[in-house]
C-alpha cells in the first residue's frame, strides 16, 4: 500500500571520514520507519540485508566502510520503493572536482541515474589509489577538452592497462590557447580577466564547438562508453558547457543546472589556500585572478540564455548546431533516467 507523505526527498550523502558516509533524507512523516541498502553501484544493491534501519529521524551514518569502493544507497520507507543517492563528489586524493551528475530531478518527476556520468576537472595528479577506484566503478571513457599543449603539459594519469578509454576532445576556452592566458597572469598582466570575459568566452563554446559537443553526445548514447567522465583544467567552464546540455536534453530544471554549475566553486573553494600558494609563487595577488577560480550564477545565466534566446532549446542547438538527432536525445532518456 502506498501512503501519502512517504516519499523520500533531497536524499543525499556527506563524507565525515575515509570510512563513514552521512546519509540525510526528508520526508513529510516524522514517524517514517526507513531501511538503507548499499552496494558498489546502484544494480549491485543488496536488498536482503539492509546497512541501517532508522524510525523516528532523517539521518544515518554507516561506518567501516571500504574507502576504495563508491558505494550507492537506496533511501527506502516501508512498502516503499524509495530513491537511490550518492556522494556528489568522488573522494580523489589528486582531482578536486569529479563528480557524479546523477540524482538530479527532471521537470517530469524523472531522475538521472547515479553511476552513469560524471565531470571533472583535469586528472593529472591521480594517485595509485584514484586509479583503482575509477577502475572499481567501471569507468569505460574520458574525454578531454583541453587543448593538446594542455594535455601534453599535464596529461590525464589513467591505469596504464587501457581499461579506461582516452579521448581528447579539444575545446579553447576564449579567443587564444590556456597558455597563453596563464603566462599573463604569471606576468601580473590581469585586466582582461573580466566578467565578461567569461561570459563571452562560455557563450562562445557553444557557437564554435558544436561538433565537439555532439561527439559527446553520441559517445555517451553508447552503453559500452558508460561511465563515461569528461573534463577540462578546472572542471568549471568547458565542461560546465557541456554538463549543462546534457541536463537540459535530459528534462532537468534551469535553476537545478545553475546549482550543478556553482558547485565547482564551492569544491574549488575547499583548495583555495593551495591554489592561492601557487599563485604567490609566482608574484601575482590572488586576489588580481579571483574571478578564474569561482563559479557563481551570474557567470552561467549568460549561457543558459543564449541557448534559449538563439536557438530556441537545448534540443534545437543540439540538434542544428551539434548534430544530435531526436532519436539519440529520446535513447539518452531512455537510457539515463529512471
Amino acid at each position: 500500500m502506498h501512503f501519502v507523505g512517504a516519499e523520500i526527498s533531497n536524499a543525499m550523502v556527506e563524507r565525515i571520514d575515509r570510512e563513514t558516509l552521512e546519509i540525510r533524507w526528508e520526508s513529510l512523516l516524522s514517524d517514517l520507519s526507513v531501511s538503507i541498502y548499499m552496494g558498489s553501484s546502484p544494480a549491485a544493491i543488496d536488498y536482503k540485508s539492509p546497512a541501517a534501519r532508522v524510525r523516528d529521524g532523517n539521518t544515518a551514518r554507516i561506518s567501516k566502510l571500504d574507502p576504495e569502493i563508491r558505494y550507492y544507497f537506496q533511501v527506502a520507507p516501508e512498502g516503499e520503493p524509495g530513491v537511490i543517492t550518492a556522494e556528489r563528489l568522488v573522494p580523489l586524493q589528486g582531482s578536486w572536482n569529479f563528480r557524479d551528475m546523477g540524482g538530479y530531478q527532471t521537470s517530469n518527476g524523472s531522475r538521472v541515474k547515479w553511476g552513469q556520468i560524471f565531470r571533472s576537472d583535469n586528472l593529472a595528479h591521480l594517485t595509485d589509489s584514484d586509479q583503482a577506484l575509477l577502475k572499481q566503478m567501471g569507468m569505460k571513457l574520458v574525454c578531454d577538452f583541453r587543448t593538446p599543449a594542455e594535455s601534453k603539459r599535464w596529461p590525464d594519469r589513467l591505469p596504464n592497462d587501457n581499461s579506461i578509454h582516452y579521448l581528447q576532445l579539444p575545446i579553447i576556452h576564449g579567443e587564444r590557447e590556456f597558455d597563453f592566458y596563464q603566462e599573463k597572469i604569471g606576468k601580473g598582466e590581469v585586466s582582461w580577466l573580466t566578467e565578461e570575459f567569461m561570459i563571452d568566452a562560455n557563450i562562445r563554446i557553444l557557437d564554435e564547438y558544436g561538433d565537439t559537443l555532439g561527439n559527446v553526445f553520441h559517445r555517451l548514447a553508447e552503453p559500452n562508453n558508460r561511465p563515461i567522465a569528461f573534463h577540462c583544467a578546472g572542471g568549471r567552464d568547458r565542461t560546465g558547457v557541456c554538463a549543462a546540455l546534457i541536463l537540459l536534453s535530459l528534462g532537468v530544471p534551469e535553476e537545478t543546472v545553475l546549482y550543478d554549475y556553482c558547485l565547482s566553486g564551492v569544491f574549488i573553494s575547499k583548495h583555495r589556500e593551495k591554489i592561492n600558494e601557487r599563485i604567490r609563487s609566482r608574484g601575482v595577488d590572488p586576489e588580481t585572478v579571483a574571478l578564474y577560480y569561482i563559479a557563481t550564477p551570474h557567470f552561467f545565466v549568460p549561457v543558459i540564455n543564449h541557448i534559449r534566446e538563439a536557438y530556441g532549446s537545448s534540443a534545437n542547438y543540439l540538434r542544428s548546431k551539434a548534430g544530435v538527432s531526436d532519436k539519440t536525445l529520446d535513447l539518452l532518456k531512455k537510457e539515463l533516467l529512471e
